[in-house]
């Protein structure tokens, strides 16, 4: 696997590099420069890259209040696929998540991204909904994370 290194994203460039990785992976929702910059105020974003280029990007929701989950979303451009990236990308994220205090974890992703829900599958999320947004055709899954013995998100 070449190296791979996260930014966050902390300037408009970077937020615009995430919103084009976000859009090609979830066609169906796709974000504007606003919403991605509202979205900067309440959530972790990060452009991921290798060899000086975009690879993909991720999302960590903090914990909600009581009940304590948090949402992880690993995005990984097709063509970086298979390299190890996607894996760097949820470890990160599932470390930040813990670190804000997350006693349960979530990813969501677009039905139609097998190659996404089998990443997730692979590492102990199980369905717990299924959801079409307002006229959309295609639907998303929310995963949550199994819980490992000690009652924390497994890893």
């Amino acid at each position: 696997m070449s190296e791979l290194h996260l930014h966050a994203v902390s300037d408009d460039f970077l937020a615009e590099e995430w919103r084009n990785v976000h859009n090609l992976i979830v066609p169906t929702a796709p974000l504007t420069a606003d919403e991605v910059r509202e979205r900067r105020t309440r959530n972790r974003l990060f452009v991921a890259r290798t060899a000086g280029e975009v690879a993909g990007c991720s999302t960590v929701r903090p914990p909600t209040v009581g009940e304590g989950v948090a949402t992880v979303i690993a995005r990984v451009l097709p063509e970086c696929r298979k390299r190890g990236f996607g894996t760097a990308l949820y470890a990160h994220g599932l470390a930040l998540a813990r670190e804000l205090g997350a006693k349960a974890v979530e990813t969501v992703v677009l039905a139609s991204n097998t190659e996404g829900l089998e990443f997730a599958r692979a590492r102990g999320f199980v369905e717990v909904e299924t959801y079409l947004l307002p006229g959309d055709t295609i639907p998303f899954v929310d995963l949550r994370l199994a819980e490992s013995p000690a009652g924390g998100p497994a890893s």
